[in-house]
């Protein structure tokens, strides 16, 4: 009895760590509301956090205990964006896919060749910090040929931090589009019909389950995302996940991203961003290039394609797509064949270099 009451006691504590974090984030991101910043609750909550965490005071703990579930609202809410007449734009998106080959490939040569000749990191761990994408799953693969997992962390997370900021201010100064407030994305949790609800959270279950029995590469993101384009595309459902989890899903993407840097030196922190931040502006070059590339070609909005070849990761990019307005279909097919590119290259690779 006392050891399940031990028990008890210490998960509490766990959640109200959690619970603690959330509130912070949620607080960075109604400074950000007030301020009138892009996407204030996900930046917001980046930025709140980041500040927290230097202070081991703080009884904080990261909420990566909801990531999953998250992820699940984002996949189901990314095949909400699909339609039948998807299929008119198949001959664009074919083109537009083909670039992604080399778009991957000319990514990891000159990330490679950053982190290995101008930072002269190891060779294993310069490859796997030179893949845009796909953090766990490169730690992991990088672990198994004993590369150095730390800078690999570091330098991804950098990555996914540089993208992420500057991806909403490039949108809102450059696109000139609003995404700074308190704006409502989908329909409010008072507006759905719970009958609707019911089946978004049977097909974000189910899909979850079936993308983990299946392995697929990010499983509770892509399980559901391909259930829910399956549902969506027959008519079966047609609300899409309320505003309020998808103000939340932020809130908690936000903190995770948040919480990277925690428990690491200010000046290793430092020195990693600067080192990191010439990686960014080749990944900025080439994203650009390609960008404008498959937008002299075809007649497509620019800041869809900007986020299909923007080289964050597969969920960070997505929810931007869809707080932004952007086409949420184009930009998805987009980054699962990066991502599928990206996991395949990476095995191969990790074999050779072992």
């Amino acid at each position: 009895m006392n050891i399940d009451r031990d028990s008890f006691i210490n998960a509490s504590k766990e959640l109200l760590k959690i619970v603690l974090t959330l509130c912070i984030g949620v607080l960075g991101s109604i400074l950000f509301i007030y301020l009138n910043l892009p996407i204030p609750w996900l930046l917001g909550a980046i930025c709140a956090t980041s500040f927290a965490v230097r202070y081991d005071t703080l009884p904080l703990k990261s909420p990566k205990i909801f990531s999953s579930p998250a992820r699940v609202i984002i996949g189901v809410t990314i095949g909400s964006a699909f339609s039948p007449e998807i299929f008119n734009y198949l001959n664009v998106y074919f083109f537009s896919l083909l670039l992604v080959i080399p778009f991957t490939i000319i990514t990891i040569l000159l990330g490679m060749f950053y982190y290995y000749k101008i930072l002269h990191f190891e060779k294993k761990t310069a490859f796997f910090c030179s893949i845009p994408g796909g953090l766990i799953e490169l730690v992991i693969l990088g672990e198994q040929i004993k590369a150095d997992t730390r800078k690999i962390t570091l330098v991804q997370s950098s990555r996914l931090l540089f993208i992420v900021l500057s991806l909403p201010f490039i949108v809102h100064y450059i696109f000139n589009v609003d995404v700074s407030g308190n704006q409502v994305i989908t329909e409010t949790l008072s507006q759905i019909d719970l009958k609707q609800l019911f089946y978004l959270v049977c097909i974000g279950t189910i899909g979850a389950i079936i993308g983990k029995k299946l392995n697929l590469f990010a499983a509770f993101l892509m399980g559901p995302m391909f259930l829910s384009i399956f549902a969506f595309s027959i008519g079966f459902v047609d609300s899409r996940p309320p505003d309020e989890l998808l103000k939340l899903v932020q809130v908690i993407f936000g903190t995770i991203i948040g919480f990277t840097f925690k428990g690491i030196k200010l000046d290793i922190v430092i020195k990693t961003l600067l080192s990191t931040f010439g990686h960014f502006i080749i990944l900025a070059c080439i994203t650009t290039t390609f960008t404008l590339i498959v937008s002299y070609f075809f007649d497509f909005p620019i800041l869809s394609i900007l986020l299909a070849f923007a080289p964050g990761g597969q969920a960070d990019i997505n929810l931007i797509a869809i707080i932004v307005g952007a086409n949420v279909p184009y930009i998805a097919v987009h980054h699962i064949v990066r991502l599928f590119l990206v996991m395949n290259l990476s095995n191969i690779f990790a074999k050779r270099l072992e």
